[in-house]
C-alpha cells in the first residue's frame, strides 16, 4: 500500500484510576457543539439563546436513549450471546443515529408544547447542529476500529488491526465509512445553511431536508459496510429504516409545500436579551419625549387661546362682526367651536341697538312673527360703534336670508 489512513491505537485515556472511553468523549463533544450552535442560530433570529439550553437538558438524553434502544433493537442477537447487561455498556459503542433523532424529536415536540414554542421552527433551527454533533460523533468509531466498509486498495484506506478484522483477517484496509459519513454530514451542513440563508423555504422544510439529505448518504453507505447488522429479506435493518425515513421527509415537503416561509411571527417569551433591553430604551426615550410633547403642546394651546381672546376683544372694540368661522380659525379649531355657523351677528353703529339675530328669529320672521331683538338696555355689554349703520355677517352661505314684510318690519331709528 502506498498510502492509508491508520488507526489509533488506543481508544481509552487513563487519568489516574479513571478509564476514559475516547468514543465517549467525542459524542459528549458533539453534543456540546450542537447546543452552541443552536443557540448561535437562535440569536441570529432574535431568540433567546437559552432556550438551546433548556432543549438541550430534554433532548440529549431522550437521544442517547432512542439511539441505545435502537441499537439494541437492530442487534439484539449479540446482546442475547453476550448478555443483556452489556446494553447500559453505551461508551463502548453502540449507539443507532436513526434512533437519537426520533427520541429527541419526540422529546423535543413535548417540550415545545409545554413551553408554548412552535416546533417546526425549532427543529428547523437545530438540524444544521445536529449534523455537526453526527460528524464529531462519528470520530468516537475511528477509535473503537468499528463500522468500517468493504476491503479496498485506495489510498485513503483505513487500517484496522487484525483482531477488529472479524472475517476479513486476511485485508489490512477497509473503506474508511465513518468518514464518509461525517464528510457527507458535513458537506449536507453546508447545504443547509445556504438555503437557509436565502429564506425561501417554508417552515419545517429545513428539518426535512436534513432528513432527506442525511438518509439518501446513509443509504449508500449501509451496503459499504461489513459489521454484523441484522437483515429484513436480506437487506440491513438501517437501510429499511432509512428508507422509511426518507418517504416520510419526502411526504411531508409535498403535504406542508405551501407554508409559510421564514422569517415566521416573533415567538411569545423568546425574545434575545439585547432586543429586550433594546425595546425597554426605546419604551423609555418615547416616554420622555411624550411628556415632553404633551407640555409643548399644552403651551402652545394657551397661546393660541389667548391671541383669540386678544382678537376678540379688538373686534368689540372697532365694532367688527366675527362670524363663527373667523373665531373658529382665531382658536385653531375651525369645526369645532361651540358657535353654529349658521348663527348671524348683527352689529349696530355708535349709539345704535346691537341685536344677535339667531336662525331661529330668522325662521320667525319668515312665519310672519315678529323677531325678539335684543336691545341696549337689555344688553348693556353691546357693542357701540363711531359709524353709523348695521353690518350683517352670516357664517353659512346656505342659510338664505329670511324675507320681513314692510308693515311687520320693526324700523332701526335712524
Amino acid at each position: 500500500m502506498l498510502a492509508s489512513i491508520p488507526s489509533p491505537s488506543r481508544n481509552i485515556i487513563e487519568i489516574g484510576p479513571l478509564d476514559i472511553r475516547i468514543y465517549g468523549i467525542m459524542i459528549a463533544l458533539g453534543v456540546i457543539a450542537a447546543v452552541w450552535f443552536i443557540g448561535w442560530r437562535m440569536q441570529q433570529r432574535g431568540m433567546n439563546s437559552e432556550i438551546a439550553v433548556s432543549l438541550a437538558w430534554v433532548v440529549v438524553p431522550a437521544g442517547l436513549i432512542g439511539a441505545r434502544i435502537y441499537h439494541v433493537i437492530t442487534d439484539w442477537r449479540r446482546f442475547s450471546e453476550d448478555g443483556w447487561g452489556d446494553v447500559v455498556k453505551i461508551w463502548e459503542g453502540g449507539l443507532g443515529i436513526p434512533g437519537a433523532i426520533i427520541g429527541g424529536v419526540l422529546a423535543a415536540a413535548v417540550l415545545c408544547r409545554m413551553r408554548g414554542w412552535p416546533l417546526a421552527e425549532m427543529l428547523d433551527i437545530a438540524a444544521p447542529a445536529l449534523l455537526a454533533a453526527q460528524a464529531i460523533g462519528r470520530l468516537g468509531n475511528w477509535f473503537n476500529q468499528e463500522l468500517f466498509g468493504r476491503p479496498t486498495d485506495l489510498p485513503w484506506g483505513l487500517e484496522i488491526d487484525i483482531k477488529n478484522r472479524g472475517e476479513y483477517f486476511n485485508d489490512t484496509t477497509f473503506h474508511p465509512t465513518f468518514l464518509y459519513e461525517a464528510l457527507w454530514m458535513l458537506a449536507l451542513m453546508g447545504v443547509l445553511l445556504w438555503i437557509d440563508k436565502l429564506r425561501k423555504l417554508p417552515v419545517g422544510h429545513l428539518f426535512a431536508l436534513y432528513v432527506l439529505g442525511y438518509a439518501s448518504g446513509r443509504i449508500w453507505i449501509e451496503f459499504l459496510r461489513v459489521d454484523p447488522a441484522s437483515e429484513i429479506a436480506g437487506v440491513r435493518v438501517n437501510v429499511w429504516v432509512m428508507s422509511v425515513l426518507w418517504l416520510g421527509a419526502a411526504a411531508y415537503m409535498y403535504v406542508y409545500r405551501n407554508k409559510a416561509a421564514w422569517p415566521p411571527a416573533p415567538i411569545e417569551g423568546v425574545g434575545s436579551d439585547e432586543a429586550e433591553s433594546a425595546e425597554a430604551e426605546v419604551a423609555s426615550q418615547a416616554s420622555l419625549l411624550g411628556e415632553s410633547t404633551e407640555g409643548e403642546a399644552s403651551g402652545a394651546d394657551t397661546d393660541q387661546e389667548d391671541a383669540a381672546q386678544h382678537e376678540r376683544e379688538e373686534a368689540m372694540a372697532e365694532g367688527r362682526v366675527m362670524s363663527a368661522r373667523d373665531i373658529a380659525a382665531a382658536e385653531g379649531s375651525e369645526g369645532e367651536h361651540p358657535m353654529a355657523l349658521t348663527d348671524v351677528m348683527v352689529a349696530v353703529g355708535d349709539g345704535e341697538e346691537a341685536a344677535a339675530v339667531s336662525p331661529a328669529a330668522a325662521s320667525e320672521a319668515d312665519s310672519g312673527d315678529e323677531p325678539e331683538v335684543s336691545s341696549e338696555a337689555d344688553n348693556p355689554a353691546a357693542p357701540q360703534s363711531s359709524e353709523a349703520g348695521m353690518e350683517v355677517s352670516a357664517a353659512s352661505e346656505e342659510a338664505p336670508e329670511a324675507p320681513t314684510a314692510p308693515e311687520e318690519r320693526e324700523q332701526t331709528p335712524q
